[in-house]
C-alpha cells in the first residue's frame, strides 16, 4: 500500500515524500536521513497512535523539529500516510496476503482462510490499531485523504475478485463476494482490536468463509 493523500503540495523548501529523496542534493544522504526519520516516527505511531498527533508532538519525541519534518514529508496528513504504508512493511505477513491471494497455483478453499489466518495473527495487532485509525481520520478529513481511502477501497477487493473471477464466476457477481469476503475480514478486525474472544472470531471467520466459498461454487457451477 503506497498512497499519499490528496490535495498536498510540494514546494523546493517542503519536498513530499512523492517523487523526491527528501529534497538533498544528490550524494547528500538525504534519502537515508528521511529513512531513518521515519523509522522513528514509525516507532512512535505504533505506539502512540496518531489521535492526538501534531508536529510539535511528533517533533520532540522523534528528536527532530518542525521544520525538518516539513522539509522530508511535505505536511501532517503525508507524515501519517508515510508512516502508515512503512509501518506495513514491518508486518511482512501483512505485505503477503495480496501476493498469496494472486497465487494461482494454490485453491481458493485455501488462499481465503490462509489470507484471514494471517491477518488474525496477533503479531499483527498493532498494524491493526493504526490502520484502523488512520482510516477513521481518513474518513473525517476525505478530501485530504483522498488517494489512500481510493486504496483501502479497492486494493484487497481488486485481489480477491480477480481470484474468484479466476474460479470461473462472472465478473461483477466476483466483485460482489470480494466485497462480503473484505467486509467479513474488516469487521473481524475491528472485533479483535476491541478485545473480542479469539477463538469465537477465527469460528465466525470459518463459518463466513465457508458460505462465501459454498456461494461462489455455486456461482461458478451456473
Amino acid at each position: 500500500m503506497t498512497v499519499s493523500p490528496s490535495g498536498t503540495t510540494s514546494t523546493p523548501e517542503h519536498p513530499s515524500s512523492a517523487g523526491t529523496t527528501g529534497g538533498a542534493a544528490p550524494g547528500s544522504g538525504g534519502a537515508d536521513r528521511r529513512e531513518r526519520l521515519l523509522d522513528r516516527v514509525v516507532d512512535y505511531v505504533l505506539e502512540n497512535g496518531i489521535a492526538d498527533l501534531t508536529l510539535r508532538r511528533l517533533a520532540d519525541a522523534v528528536s527532530s523539529n518542525n521544520r525538518m519534518l516539513l522539509y522530508y514529508f511535505g505536511s501532517r496528513e503525508e507524515i501519517i500516510v508515510a508512516a502508515l504504508t512503512a509501518a506495513e512493511a514491518r508486518f511482512p505477513g501483512m505485505q503477503q496476503i495480496l501476493v498469496r491471494l494472486d497465487d494461482p497455483v494454490a485453491p481458493l478453499g485455501e488462499r481465503l482462510p490462509a489470507a484471514w489466518a494471517t491477518i488474525a495473527d496477533p503479531a499483527n495487532l498493532p498494524f491493526h490499531r493504526l490502520f484502523f485509525q488512520v482510516f477513521g481520520l481518513a474518513g473525517f478529513e476525505r478530501d485530504r485523504y483522498a488517494d489512500l481511502l481510493g486504496t483501502i477501497g479497492t486494493e484487497w477487493v481488486d485481489h480477491v475478485a480477480a481470484a474468484i473471477t479466476a474460479e470461473g464466476v462472472p465478473a461483477a457477481e466476483a466483485l460482489s463476494f470480494a466485497h462480503e469476503t473484505v467486509a467479513l475480514w474488516r469487521g473481524l478486525q475491528a472485533t479483535l482490536i476491541g478485545g473480542g474472544d479469539r477463538t469465537a472470531v477465527n469460528q465466525a471467520a470459518q463459518a463466513g468463509t465457508l458460505a462465501l466459498l459454498d456461494r461462489i461454487r455455486l456461482a461458478a457451477a451456473h
